[in-house]
């Protein structure tokens, strides 16, 4: 099928958002109330093996297509369209400033010849997609454009994982966009809802942490660090002799043996809190910030009990776990207590799924 990098328009609904990460797949469903609010219908996690996923790339398709389908059919739901995610790395993004008032065919002219300049392929080879973003700054004669391009074998492997699934890719997105729109959620959480404060997200993955730090809804600093919950899973296993997969489920079901806590687990909620503390200062050196408001965290690390203080502790900043359901409504098939558990990692399954209420 031809498929654009459809980072902006939906296309079809109902949709599933569908987060593709290294260390599982997360589908996620939404609807609205007839008051308007937004209510999960469902939602599923389902880990993936060892290596499926490396470095954002799919490396074991069938894998990661059969975990993608066993999650869809526990979900029990029939919608089969997903909105899918590329890591930012995967993306070359850049904002242009062009005249006005211009028709959409003059602006996708426009858009393929500024294109040309920035990006390093050709772009027969690419997928390539825009918006408008708003008026430019100091100009209204001028507007500003947002372009996004991924190489086609990028976007073709995520595609390819959908249908080998059973289901209908019709959005496009990046990780980091998805993520800024769950969010938004979470902003309306803090107080006077984040207005003018920066604002640190935190979302720690299996390998790699990522950290964006947004102003009035704008990111204004991001950094990826080679830090992740797969560390904690190796030390589990060099201490109790287990393979990756005992580990992990260990991890999970919390059936440690009891020196685990001060060994490993402490030792290692001190390290990740490190780690942003060093992020924060590279924040600081490299922009005109010399402050941050508040950290969220994010990822399936930030649900260790008490990491949010020991990250509180060595920051000296007000930190919180992510949840952007926290004002949802819940369907009968979503328990608030499991939901609460898993909804730090589902933030870019959340944002995918919001894709759906687009206008």
């Amino acid at each position: 099928m031809a498929f654009d990098l459809s980072i902006f328009n939906p296309g079809a609904r109902p949709l599933l958002g569908l987060d593709v990460s290294s260390s599982a797949v997360k589908l996620v469903e939404l609807s609205r109330t007839a008051k308007g609010e937004y209510r999960i219908e469902r939602y599923a996690i389902e880990n993936l093996p060892r290596d499926s996923v490396v470095d954002g790339n799919i490396a074991k398709l069938e894998d990661v297509a059969d975990a993608v389908r066993r999650a869809w059919k526990r979900m029990g739901t029939s919608t089969r369209n997903v909105a899918l995610a590329l890591p930012a790395a995967a993306v070359i993004t850049k904002k242009i400033i062009v005249p006005a008032n211009q028709r959409e065919q003059e602006l996708e002219v426009l858009v393929e010849s500024e294109a040309n300049q920035y990006i390093p392929f050709q772009l027969d080879e690419v997928n390539l997609d825009f918006q408008v973003v708003g008026p430019a700054p100091g100009n209204p004669d001028e507007v500003e454009v947002l372009i996004a391009a991924s190489r086609k074998e990028k976007v073709e492997d995520r595609v390819a994982v959908a249908e080998a699934a059973g289901l209908r890719a019709v959005v496009v997105d990046v990780e980091s966009y998805a993520a800024q729109a769950a969010f938004e959620l979470v902003e309306k959480q803090l107080p006077e809802g984040g207005k003018d404060t920066n604002i640190v997200l935190v979302d720690v993955g299996a390998n790699v942490m990522n950290v964006i730090i947004l102003r009035n809804d704008q990111p204004v600093y991001s950094r990826e660090q080679a830090f992740g919950g797969y560390q904690l899973t190796q030390d589990i296993m060099r201490n109790y002799g287990m393979t990756p997969e005992e580990a992990e489920a260990a991890k999970r079901t919390n059936t440690l043996p009891e020196n685990y806590e001060n060994d490993l687990l402490r030792p290692f909620m001190d390290n990740l809190a490190l780690e942003v503390s060093r992020a924060l200062q590279f924040f600081f050196t490299s922009t005109q910030y010399n402050s941050v408001d508040h950290i969220v965290l994010a990822g399936g690390c930030s649900i260790i009990p008490g990491l949010d203080e020991v990250v509180a502790n060595r920051t000296q900043v007000e930190t919180r776990v992510a949840n952007p359901f926290v004002d949802m409504q819940l369907s009968q098939a979503v328990t608030a207590k499991r939901l609460s558990q898993d909804a730090p990692s589902l933030l870019v399954a959340c944002g995918l799924a919001l894709r759906r209420f687009d206008e």
